[in-house]
């Protein structure tokens, strides 16, 4: 027979210690709350389904194609170039930063705009989503036109 004596003091060390670990493991759970409903106050950022993508897409007024053009898994640089530095000043003006992404594996899921103005009956315009675990952590609306554009999600 085993018999194992515990002081109260080692109990309530033990007790701390999991109440200290629970209130993390909350507060990141919360904070991934938060994040996935919003990344200003007012737009949904939930993305993992297709239902959701087209709801996050709706928020700005676009209307896309079901089917997306394209799903890419693509790898956040840890380094950023000249080009990643300018797409990155594109999230920032709408609220992302891929920078705190960096190294990281996303997905990009391209649909085609059918509701651009002056594009309406083209498929040349398209919507990039970036989306980590479940959210949408950036993207763009560009031409793919040979003298194209690129701008964040809003309307110009």
């Amino acid at each position: 027979m085993f018999v194992y004596s515990v002081q109260s003091k080692h109990i309530k060390a033990m007790a701390l210690g999991a109440f200290i670990v629970l209130t993390v493991i909350s507060l990141m759970v919360l904070s991934r709350e938060s994040k996935m409903t919003s990344n200003d106050g007012s737009i949904n950022l939930k993305a993992l389904t297709h239902q959701e993508r087209m709801s996050f897409v709706s928020q700005y007024g676009w209307e896309i194609e079901e089917e997306p053009v394209e799903i890419k898994e693509i790898i956040i640089p840890t380094e950023f170039d000249e080009t990643y530095t300018a797409y990155n000043q594109i999230q920032k003006q709408q609220g992302f930063d891929l920078l705190e992404y960096s190294g990281e594996r996303a997905k990009r899921w391209t649909y085609i705009v059918k509701n651009y103005e002056g594009y309406e009956n083209k498929e040349c315009i398209h919507i990039n989503i970036l989306v980590y675990d479940g959210i949408v952590i950036g993207g763009d609306v560009c031409s793919v036109e040979l003298d194209g554009f690129m701008h964040g999600f809003s309307k110009p």
